[in-house]
C-alpha cells in the first residue's frame, strides 16, 4: 500500500543532511519543525465503488418462510395421518409446517403432514401410504413415515428418492396407543424419525413455495379480494371449511360445521390455505373392502387453484413439472405467487366432482 509515510521519511532524511552541512559551515538558519507523517489508502477501484451493497437476507425456516435465528440442519419428515371420524381428534397436526389433504377410498380424506421447524414427539393416528404420496414428498428429499401399505405404493415412494420408515417393518419411532382401537392407534415420534435419516437426505429441506418477507406482503393480501370464508367440498363425505380470524391472523379449520381441534383442544389453523383443482382417477388397486384406490394426478400436471391468506384470496394456476419438482404457483399476469410467512394447508380438490368457494 502506498503511503505518505514513505515520502515524508525521505524528505525528513534529506532535510537533516542539508542541515548538518549548513551547520558545519556556520551558515545554518533556525530549523523548521518537521511535518507529522500521515498515511493514506489507495482509492477504491471504480468497480468496487459502484457495486451495490449486499442485500440483507433474513434467515427463515424453508418450509414456512418464518424468521428464525438459526435453521436446524435436519431433513423434512412427513407423516401419513388419518382423518376419518374414528381418527379424530388427531395429535401433532398443529406443529406441522405443511399439511396436504387428499381424497382416498370412500371419499374420506387423509393428511400428509410435513415437519421441519418443529418435531413433535406424538403424531396420531399414523396410517398407510397412498399412490399420490410419492409426488407430494419427493421434492423434499426427506423421510416419509407411515404404518404400511400396498407394495407398489411403497416402492414408488422409494423409487423417487424418499426414505421410508414403516411401522409394519418394525422401524423405530412407532408405538400403539392403548386408549384407541386398531388401526386408528398408531403413534409416530417425529424426532425419532428424523434421527434415522440416512446420509442422502437434503438437510435442511429445499423450500416448496415462495414466501413474502413480512406478514401481509404475500400475493393474496396485496392483490386479492376479501375472503372471510373458504368452503371446500372434497367429496360427499368430506367438507372442509376455513374461517378467517383477524385477531389470530389465521384461518380456522372446521370439519363441515364442527370445529377441527387437536386432542389437547387447540384449533387447527393455517396462515395460508392453498386449494388446488386436480384430476382424480381410480387406480387398478383396491382396499381391503374392495373399493378402488383413487389417485390425484400431480406430477407433470397442473390446473387452477386459489391461494388464501390474511383474509384475502387470489386465483392462481399451479404446475408441477415432475415428481421431484415442487409445485409452482403463478397469478393471471404470469408472476410467481408468494405466500405469507407461516404454516400452509393444501386442499387437493377432485376436478369435476369437488368444489370450493372463497367468499
Amino acid at each position: 500500500m502506498t503511503t505518505r509515510w514513505t515520502t515524508a521519511a525521505q524528505a525528513t532524511g534529506a532535510a537533516l543532511a542539508v542541515g548538518l552541512v549548513l551547520a558545519g559551515c556556520g551558515l545554518g538558519a533556525p530549523e523548521e519543525p518537521l511535518p507529522t507523517p500521515t498515511a493514506t489508502v489507495d482509492a477504491p477501484v471504480r468497480g468496487d465503488r459502484d457495486r451495490p451493497p449486499e442485500p440483507d437476507v433474513p434467515i427463515v425456516w424453508p418450509l414456512t418462510g418464518a424468521p428464525t435465528e438459526k435453521v436446524a440442519d435436519r431433513p423434512a419428515v412427513s407423516v401419513k395421518v388419518e382423518n376419518s371420524v374414528q381418527a379424530r381428534p388427531q395429535r401433532g397436526l398443529t406443529e406441522a409446517d405443511i399439511v396436504w389433504e387428499e381424497v382416498v377410498e370412500g371419499g374420506i380424506t387423509r393428511f400428509v403432514a410435513t415437519y421441519h421447524s418443529k418435531l413433535p414427539a406424538v403424531v396420531e393416528p399414523v396410517r398407510s401410504v397412498r399412490p399420490m404420496d410419492p409426488a407430494i414428498v419427493a421434492p423434499l428429499d426427506g423421510i416419509l413415515a407411515f404404518s404400511g401399505g400396498q407394495g407398489p405404493f411403497i416402492a414408488a415412494v422409494q423409487r423417487y428418492g424418499t426414505q421410508t420408515l414403516i411401522n409394519d417393518d418394525g422401524d423405530p419411532g412407532f408405538v400403539r396407543d392403548p386408549a384407541r382401537v386398531a388401526p386408528h392407534n398408531v403413534i409416530g415420534n417425529v424426532a425419532t424419525f428424523a434421527a434415522q435419516a440416512d446420509d442422502r437426505r437434503t438437510s435442511p429441506p429445499p423450500p416448496q413455495f415462495r414466501y413474502a418477507r413480512k406478514l401481509g406482503q404475500g400475493t393474496a393480501p396485496r392483490a386479492g379480494k376479501p375472503a372471510p370464508t373458504v368452503d371446500v367440498r372434497l367429496s360427499p363425505a368430506q367438507r372442509t371449511v376455513w374461517t378467517w380470524d383477524a385477531e389470530r391472523e389465521r384461518y380456522l379449520r372446521s370439519e363441515g360445521s364442527v370445529p377441527s381441534v387437536a386432542a389437547d383442544g387447540r384449533r387447527h389453523t393455517a396462515r395460508n390455505v392453498l386449494v388446488l383443482s386436480t384430476e382424480v382417477f381410480n387406480t387398478n388397486f383396491v382396499d381391503p373392502t374392495g373399493a378402488p384406490v383413487p389417485e390425484h394426478r400431480l406430477a407433470a400436471s397442473g390446473g387452477l387453484g386459489t391461494l388464501v391468506s390474511m383474509g384475502h384470496s387470489i386465483t392462481v394456476r399451479w404446475s408441477k413439472k415432475d415428481h421431484g419438482s415442487p409445485i409452482v404457483l403463478r397469478t393471471r399476469n404470469g408472476k410467481e405467487a408468494e405466500l405469507d410467512p407461516g404454516n400452509t394447508w393444501i386442499e387437493l380438490v377432485p376436478a369435476g366432482s369437488g368444489t370450493w368457494s372463497p367468499r
